[in-house]
């Protein structure tokens, strides 16, 4: 497990690297149709796209966590809907921003959103005939909340230096191992 956690997190850096540098380069072609008064909804359309086939993944990730404990499902669907309402919202501004109305900017996500489903439910009955899948999964799966802590997060919190800043951070941080600790008291006392 550990070398599919250390391989996902050099996947997932690799992939935010690509994104980075087509946004950087969408972002100049959108800056010349800005000019031009839009960006034809391309943004958007790659949002969607990206969107999708990342709740896909989430859904399996999510299935993988189930099939080899309830505890570990319930804890990493916890995380991924924790993960997704913040970026979801993002998503949704994105697609705002490129020209969609509210009603089919919602909708968009809304679908994009159903990915998670298909791929939960795709990879419930998959990974059961493949077990050794599983342990791999579950490494992207920490794979992926490491590299978002050690990519976004605490970069992010390393921004904000004042007193108050880093006490209101360093609750935050309690509540969520607290918060996990609970979920997980919880769930042993449910057997």
């Amino acid at each position: 497990m550990a070398a599919s956690i250390l391989t996902g997190i050099l996947v997932f850096f690799l992939l935010e690297k690509l994104l980075l540098w087509r946004h950087s380069h969408d972002h100049e072609g959108d800056q010349l149709a800005a000019h031009a008064g839009h960006d034809h909804g391309r943004s958007g359309a790659l949002i969607v796209v990206g969107d999708t086939i990342h709740n896909f993944l989430d859904g399996i990730l999510i299935a993988a966590a189930f099939l080899q404990s309830t505890q570990l499902g319930i804890v990493t669907a916890m995380a991924i809907v924790a993960h997704e309402i913040p970026q979801e919202v993002g998503d949704f501004l994105i697609l705002l921003n490129s020209g969609y109305s509210k009603a089919k900017a919602f909708l968009l996500n809304m679908l994009s959103s159903c990915a998670t489903l298909v791929g939960g439910a795709l990879g419930y009955y998959a990974l059961q005939v493949i077990q050794g899948w599983t342990p791999v999964l579950l490494g992207i799966v920490a794979a992926s909340m490491i590299y978002v802590a050690v990519a976004d997060l605490i970069p992010g919190l390393h921004r904000r230096t004042s007193l108050r800043a880093t006490l209101s951070q360093t609750i935050l941080i309690a509540l969520g191992i607290g918060s996990i600790a609970l979920a997980r008291a919880l769930l042993e006392g449910l057997q």
